[in-house]
């Protein structure tokens, strides 16, 4: 076998491959005589078809055989020979594939690109500290009252909070529309669910009470033939509701599950909460950072291939999100291209620092990883089983593990600046409820 290999353009390679017809016309040979030992042809005996029967009988499918074989045996010894380390299936091109004839194929590849690491010392980057207030304790136990808000009614006008209940009938030029009108329709003033005209309408208004108001939609409202429109609104109010909220006592506190404590047990499990919840969102802004600083200090030329096969998945992870099953249905590749290079060049340089640095995944850490997936639902040892037994599932979270090693690798060698942040800020948590 001959194999010449060139480069095409980037990281394109093209490998022509030059198989003798001695070699090929054996092969089909070999093939033919074991093929012979057990067809089965009409009039003869299985195993004592003439030979020249069988070769004409089988000949074309033999050749055919042979040809793929040996595309695929020459292939793998010509990426060994050069050291090739392909990023893509080959495309083969056939040159000469008659029998009688030299075997001449061209196999067509992209090579992964020589990833050159710059120093994870020069990398800088900020890590975010949360200390937890007891301002921040007051205001999520705030937001915790409001999930158990209850509405009492009162007899005054409506006002900021309140829950109104009304109906409705919305018209454009003097007619109703079509999803402009309801009955006994709750809306808390406020809340920032109904266009900001509709709410102000409402405020002030007393039970019983009837008005028109003129409302006009945003340009950008979903249905087309309403947006930017300027319509009226028939409002009847039927009931004004004043929010009360729970009061923090031994009753509230146990129906969160703790029956020992007190509202004392109550502010340490919601510190406990609130720590972790920081805790995970510094991990992901600070990995973050360290992904944007490896992005940036080392540009990858990257395999079209691999940026395809990651604008593939992120389309197919889109159809799902978006509830569509639907293979066949395409989504248009370009607004996921830049995030797909993004995955593949960081996919590329973590790699080069595992691989340079031999980090091994940590069995520990992939326990760890499982066991929180796992817990997550009611059946959890079945789940874990189910885990265990999946290669590939196994395989992904061993790489996600890897993959955390390396950011942790690099943030013990990387410039770290330590700034303080709040639980708001950190986890994006109102003050306000």
């Amino acid at each position: 076998m001959q194999f010449t290999t060139t480069t095409t353009t980037g990281l394109e390679r093209r490998i022509e491959v030059t198989i003798p017809h001695t070699r090929v016309a054996g092969d089909v040979q070999r093939r033919l005589r074991e093929i012979a030992r057990t067809a089965s042809i009409k009039g003869f005996r299985p195993g004592k078809v003439p030979f020249a029967v069988v070769q004409r009988q089988f000949g074309g499918q033999a050749h055919s055989d042979v040809v793929s074989d040996l595309i695929r045996e020459s292939y793998s010894q010509a990426i060994n020979q050069d050291k090739l380390r392909p990023a893509s299936d080959p495309s083969i091109e056939p040159i000469a594939m008659d029998p009688g004839a030299d075997l001449r194929f061209a196999a067509i590849i992209e090579v992964m690109p020589d990833v050159q690491l710059k120093p994870v010392a020069d990398l800088a980057v900020e890590r975010i500290t949360v200390s937890i207030e007891d301002t921040d304790i007051d205001a999520m136990i705030e937001s915790m009252r409001r999930q158990r808000v209850e509405y009492t009614p009162v007899e005054r006008a409506s006002q900021k909070g309140d829950r109104v209940t009304a109906d409705f009938i919305g018209r454009l030029d003097g007619e109703a529309f079509e999803g402009g009108s309801g009955t006994d329709t709750p809306f808390v003033l406020g809340a920032g669910r109904a266009i900001p005209e509709f709410e102000a309408a409402l405020e002030g208004m007393s039970v019983g009470e009837t008005k028109i108001a003129p409302v006009t939609f945003p340009d950008t409202y979903g249905a087309k033939h309403l947006a930017g429109k300027a319509t009226e609104f028939e409002l009847t109010v039927k009931k004004v509701e004043q929010e009360v909220l729970p009061v923090v006592d031994d009753a509230f506190v146990e129906a969160f599950g703790i029956a020992e404590g007190g509202i004392a047990k109550l502010r340490e499990e919601v510190r406990g909460s609130m720590e972790r919840e920081a805790a995970e969102a510094v991990r992901s802004k600070l990995r973050n950072q360290v992904f944007d600083a490896l992005h940036a200090a080392n540009p990858v030329e990257l395999p079209r291939a691999l940026v395809n096969e990651q604008i593939d998945a992120l389309q197919q992870d889109m159809l799902q999100r978006m509830g569509n099953s639907d293979q066949v249905r395409q989504l248009p590749r370009e607004p996921f291209e830049e995030q797909a290079r993004r995955r593949v060049a960081l996919g590329l340089v973590v790699g080069e620092i595992i691989r340079a640095e031999s980090i091994k995944v940590d069995r520990e850490r992939v326990r760890q990883r499982l066991d929180d997936l796992a817990s997550a639902y009611p059946n959890a040892d079945e789940i874990r089983r189910a885990y265990l037994q999946n290669p590939n599932a196994l395989r992904q979270i061993e790489t996600a593990v890897l993959e955390d090693q390396a950011v942790d690798w690099i943030i013990e060698r990387a410039r770290v600046t330590d700034v303080p942040t709040s639980f708001a800020d950190v986890t994006g948590f109102g003050r306000q409820a």
